[in-house]
């Protein structure tokens, strides 16, 4: 392995080692080890696999810091893998000389704002392990074309904009595992456009990715996101977002895990997304969907969202299952919280725990709230207590409420209604449901509106 020393740089944290640094790079072995100390640069180290062959980048036990003083990316890494992830599509050149180069035992800290952390560029099977990025506009930044990244115990923090960001990349076979992604001003995963495909975020801490105070940015998108997928022009696709902490600050127009398509792409461009076993809260909404189509939503915790647990709008096939949502201890506590779908088709909801959520008005609303829908379930539910109605199907079409418990159990009761079908609604079916403690009508529903058949209802 080089050592960098011997090419002259200082490690001192005032020096510019940037040419040192850079030398080595180039004259090396292959192996840049930086040992322990503070490299202050100027601009890129760029490690260019086609012209250098494969490398990597060492720290020394974590006790080496970059410090990035100019702009742009502290560490380039370049390639030229044009094909995809299999075997047969690489050339004999892109095994030879630039197949899995890796940073590893390293932070790098931004000093000027626009320094990005490590940039990635049509490389493959790249591995970034034990790295801390920090105060850098972009902690990780993957462009144009990369495969086979991995992602695993690092921490991204602090960042001016993204921890990770896929920005407009050409993007497949991707696992995040095991970081530390947190207080990144805008978001703690980013994906614009592109084409992504197969993104695994396991087992991470992702929390506190908000910019406190500030509401919106300077494109007047909402800022304040863990997750942040956003595909007006790209695909996102084949993802897997499983046993993570996604939480904790409540930022106006902030999710825990905001996922938009576009409505113009067919099949849709957000599409083939399962989100399994997270704790997600304290945020204004958990899980935000716009033309998102073929989602799993199970076994997650989802708390405190100060407008709704899930926002679904325009998407189709959606399962919801076995969640349990907010856990308002008292009456008194902040109004908060509920799941509503616009314009959704071809959807179940089942298994959910949700007690005492307040999402609606007295006038429209309830803790489940479908609006213009078709072909939904909502089935073998505990609504329980809820503050304004339970269920509320406005302008739906052959949906159907089932088997669910939607009691108001407290002595003086505020549920309005169990179940309320209104507008133009038609064909809808309403049974086998037990329901209780509503003030004004257990059942509330047109002749045409809905066949009502098999309730329990209690007093």
């Amino acid at each position: 392995m080089v050592n960098v020393f011997n090419f002259g740089a200082t490690g001192d944290g005032t020096t510019d080692d940037t040419e040192s640094l850079q030398h080595a790079l180039e004259a090396g072995d292959g192996v840049l080890h930086l040992n322990k100390g503070t490299y202050r640069i100027t601009r890129s180290l760029v490690l260019d696999l086609t012209k250098q062959g494969y490398g990597a980048v060492r720290g020394d036990g974590g006790t080496s810091r970059i410090v990035m003083a100019g702009a742009g990316p502290a560490l380039r890494i370049i390639g030229d893998h044009q094909g995809t992830a299999r075997p047969q599509s690489y050339k004999p050149h892109t095994w030879d000389k630039e197949r899995f180069p890796s940073v590893s035992g390293v932070e790098i800290v931004g000093e000027h704002p626009n320094a990005v952390g490590i940039e990635l560029r049509r490389t493959t099977k790249t591995n970034i392990t034990d790295v801390l990025v920090r105060q850098c506009k972009f902690g990780i930044h993957l462009v144009e074309r990369n495969r086979d990244f991995i992602l695993a115990d690092s921490h991204l923090l602090d960042n001016h904009e993204y921890g990770l960001f896929f920005d407009q990349c050409n993007l497949h076979q991707i696992i995040v595992h095991g970081n530390h992604i947190s207080w990144n001003k805008k978001a703690g995963i980013k994906s614009l456009d592109g084409d992504v495909h197969n993104l695994q975020i396991t087992g991470n801490d992702i929390e506190y990715n908000n910019n406190p105070g500030v509401d919106k940015s300077d494109n007047g998108e909402p800022t304040g996101a863990e997750i942040w997928f956003e595909a007006p022009a790209g695909v996102i696709s084949e993802v897997t977002i499983a046993s993570n902490t996604i939480q904790a600050t409540i930022q106006p127009g902030g999710a825990n895990v905001r996922i938009h398509g576009t409505p113009t792409a067919s099949p849709r461009a957000a599409r083939l997304i399962t989100i399994a076993g997270n704790v997600l809260g304290s945020q204004t909404r958990g899980i935000e969907l716009r033309h998102v189509q073929r989602v799993a939503i199970t076994g997650n915790t989802i708390y405190d969202s100060a407008d709704l647990s899930i926002d679904a709008a325009h998407c189709s096939g959606i399962a919801v299952g076995s969640n349990t949502f907010v856990w308002r201890g008292e009456d008194n506590d902040p109004p908060r919280d509920g799941i509503r779908f616009i314009d959704c088709d071809d959807g179940a909801l089942t298994g959910l725990v949700m007690r005492r959520l307040c999402f609606g008005t007295s006038e429209h609303g309830g803790a489940i709230t479908l609006i213009r829908c078709h072909d939904l379930a909502v089935s073998e539910c505990q609504l329980l207590d809820p503050l304004v109605r339970g269920i509320e199907l406005q302008d739906c079409v052959r949906c159907r409420i089932s088997g669910n418990s939607i009691i108001d159990r407290r002595e003086t009761h505020s549920m309005a209604q169990g179940v309320r079908v209104t507008g133009s609604s038609r064909d809808n079916l309403i049974q086998n449901n037990l329901l209780g403690g509503a003030t004004h009508g257990l059942i509330v529903a047109d002749r045409n509106a809905a066949v009502v058949q098999g309730n329990t209802l209690l007093d």
